[in-house]
């Protein structure tokens, strides 16, 4: 039996996902935005397959594809405030949970696992969309860029996940759908999932982000979430 094919064997401490692109799929709400901001400045609508594989890389991408600044440029904060802005007006309009993932939280919480989010999105704009989702009453932990002193790439933000939920990283898994979520949660010594099914760009490959494991489909982890013997304390 191979390593990973054991640990898949091995009941979780804990489940954490990274949240856009992976656990909800915001990329509508994104390309909306983008394209009301665009329109301000009379600038044609972007499609949604330009704007979709940049939103895991956050506020400073979409404004280099939008207007192709970046920070250096004496417009870009100006230009970044205002599409946050836009984005926290419509944060829920169309996004989603990915199809499957409703019934993967499902089993993760009546086999009595924690899980959690450890996002590099902002917490004002992730617990507003948590909450908008009723999403907030159920997940045992939500750690942003804001609780911490280095963000993913390093393993800081999710060693405080573990903390506050009281696990040790090595007996948790990561979900991610950038090399820098897989990177994490290598560091952290816990069990990462590539999750290709997200905001991967078009010239990547997440099998070769040194994932343990590289799906395609939530369903794929309902799979393995199904296959776990229930803990003790299920809920049932």
């Amino acid at each position: 039996m191979t390593e990973t094919a054991a640990r898949l064997k091995r009941i979780p401490a804990a489940v954490l996902f990274d949240l856009d692109g992976c656990l909800i799929d915001t990329a509508p709400d994104f390309h909306r935005v983008v394209n009301l901001q665009r329109e301000r400045y009379q600038l044609a609508p972007l499609d949604y397959s330009q704007v979709r594989p940049v939103v895991s890389s956050g506020a400073r991408a979409l404004i280099g594809l939008s207007f192709g600044i970046d920070d250096s440029h004496d417009s870009y904060a100006e230009k970044r405030q205002e599409l946050l802005d836009l984005y926290l007006e419509y944060i829920r309009v169309d996004s989603q949970l990915f199809e499957g993932l409703e019934a993967v939280i499902e089993c993760i919480e009546s086999r009595g696992i924690k899980w959690g989010i450890v996002t590099n999105k902002p917490r004002i704009y992730a617990e507003a969309l948590l909450k908008a989702m009723s999403l907030d009453q159920h997940c045992g932990v939500l750690v942003c860029p804001d609780d911490v002193s280095r963000t993913k790439p390093d393993p800081e933000p999710l060693f405080l996940a573990c903390q506050l939920l009281g696990v040790e990283p090595a007996a948790c898994w990561y979900l991610g759908d950038h090399v820098r979520d897989i990177q994490a949660g290598n560091a952290a010594g816990m069990f990462t999932i590539a999750t290709a099914y997200g905001y991967v760009d078009a010239g990547e490959d997440p099998s070769a982000w040194n994932a343990d494991l590289c799906i395609h489909a939530p369903d794929e982890l309902l799979g393995y979430l199904e296959a776990l013997p229930r803990t003790t304390g299920a809920a049932h």
